[in-house]
């Protein structure tokens, strides 16, 4: 009996013993767990919070972040032209021929041409993604993949900017400036003004383009557009400055048809 009381009083001892240390344990782990608690919760700070979110929301949303600065980009490009170059007061603005690039920023730079530079591309060109995301000296081992960066600066330089872009401006500055409704009209016309200035409009374009789009092919993908969207502001500024005034009988048109717009609304 004695040994049995004994061995009681042992097995009692050792459950306390043993929840003492358990107690104890958690009690050490206590400040850890509030330390941790209390240093994760610094980020959730409102900066570095609506920074994260911007950040977030561009990389799940890259093809509405971009028709946004396409759209803003030439709009911008357009009134630094006519305030800085033209030296133009802000009421002297023209802002039909503003509206003529923020029309096509918005539906041709911003739309169609993120669909064919990064979804048609992509199909056309397989290389594409895996040949951007290589090193500079893998790159120039990789034969397939320069032979497909080759083939979209020809692409561009030779169809879509002579054959899309350009015909596509002249058309957006016919709808914003023209002295017709019909989209027939735009087109025709649009298209008459582009072959008489298609030589000279060609030769800036290959200055500019050719060299880069040797840089923005060979580029990680998800810095191509951006790159372009850079060079593009140059670009938009020249055409501006060379293309964007709306002619004194074109002014003349879009006023008669404003009028004839408002007596329609009266």
């Amino acid at each position: 009996m004695l040994l049995s009381a004994s061995a009681g009083r042992h097995s009692s001892m050792t459950f306390v013993a043993s929840r003492l240390r358990q107690g104890s344990h958690h009690f050490k782990q206590q400040p850890r767990q509030s330390r941790i608690s209390f240093h994760s919760s610094r980020p959730s700070s409102s900066s570095s919070s609506s920074g994260g979110s911007f950040s977030n929301w561009t990389k799940e949303n890259p093809f509405l972040f971009q028709l946004g600065v396409a759209t803003a980009k030439t709009s911008a490009a357009d009134l630094m032209v006519q305030t800085v170059v033209e030296r133009k007061k802000w009421d002297e603005i023209d802002w039909t021929r503003n509206g003529i690039f923020v029309l096509f920023g918005f539906t041709y730079l911003g739309g169609f041409q993120y669909w064919i530079m990064i979804n048609k591309y992509r199909q056309w060109f397989p290389t594409m993604d895996r040949f951007g995301k290589l090193p500079l000296k893998d790159k120039i081992k990789d034969t397939a993949g320069i032979l497909d960066a080759i083939k979209m600066v020809c692409f561009d330089v030779f169809v879509h900017l002579p054959w899309m872009y350009f015909p596509s401006y002249y058309a957006c500055k016919e709808i914003v400036s023209g002295s017709t409704y019909n989209p027939i009209d735009w087109v025709t016309n649009g298209i008459s003004k582009y072959s008489k200035n298609m030589k000279e409009d060609l030769s800036a374009m290959i200055k500019l383009w050719g060299p880069a789009d040797c840089v923005q092919f060979v580029l990680p993908v998800h810095i191509r557009m951006p790159f372009r969207h850079i060079v593009s502001f140059c670009w938009t500024a020249y055409l501006s400055f060379t293309r964007g005034a709306v002619d004194p009988k074109d002014e003349e048109a879009v006023k008669k048809k404003t009028l004839r717009r408002l007596s329609i609304a009266d």
